[in-house]
């Protein structure tokens, strides 16, 4: 399916918070609870329509426009590792990438252990956007892409990102958009694969 632009995004934050179930539920709709754990994220894509273009969203680990930092309401101890995750997606990644902080397992509003505005105001001090959500429920799931998502395509409507730059983990969809400079780009997609 052709797309107007493709986003990437990291999925980051403590081991259990929730990572993978947020992207099974924004992927495939569904919810497991019981998967091996990972470390970093799994691979993932799904297509979204923004202001009437279609864009593709990849979920990687690298290289990315866009970037969900996940903490669980129910433990305290990965609120407070955010600033550390928050630091190493900022050092490995472009200056205007948007972030989005998701406190998960919001359906175990009876457990919590931080408070919606205690993450509020992290994200308001370090410029983040900001939601709870489960992904058990998918409470807020289709929302938080969705508004980073828009977030981003407005960065390129502003000009922020050069688009022919695809190291800011943006890439322009076959057929090509008009570019901030005006002309067209769409030669540089990549031959093969089925993640191009």
């Amino acid at each position: 399916m052709s797309y107007a632009y493709l986003f990437k995004y990291i999925i980051i934050g403590d081991t259990g918070v929730g990572k993978s179930c947020l992207l099974l539920q924004f992927t495939d709709k569904r919810f497991q609870p019981v998967h091996d754990l990972t470390i970093g994220v799994e691979f993932g894509a799904r297509m979204v329509t923004i202001d009437n273009k279609p864009i593709k969203l990849q979920i990687w680990d690298t290289r990315a426009a866009g970037a969900l930092l996940v903490y669980d309401i129910t433990r305290r101890e990965t609120f407070n590792h955010l600033a550390s995750w928050l630091e190493d997606a900022r050092q490995h990644a472009n200056a205007n990438m948007t972030i989005m902080l998701i406190g998960n397992k919001s359906d175990l509003a009876h457990r919590r252990a931080v408070s919606t505005e205690e993450g509020e105001q992290f994200a308001k001090e370090h410029g983040l956007i900001f939601m709870e959500a489960s992904a058990k429920t998918a409470q807020n799931v289709e929302e938080a892409f969705i508004s980073t998502a828009a977030t981003i395509y407005k960065k390129i409507q502003e000009g922020v990102f050069d688009v022919s730059n695809e190291s800011y983990g943006i890439k322009v969809g076959y057929g090509g958009v008009p570019g901030p400079s005006g002309g067209r780009d769409g030669s540089s997609s990549q031959a093969g694969g089925c993640c191009s």
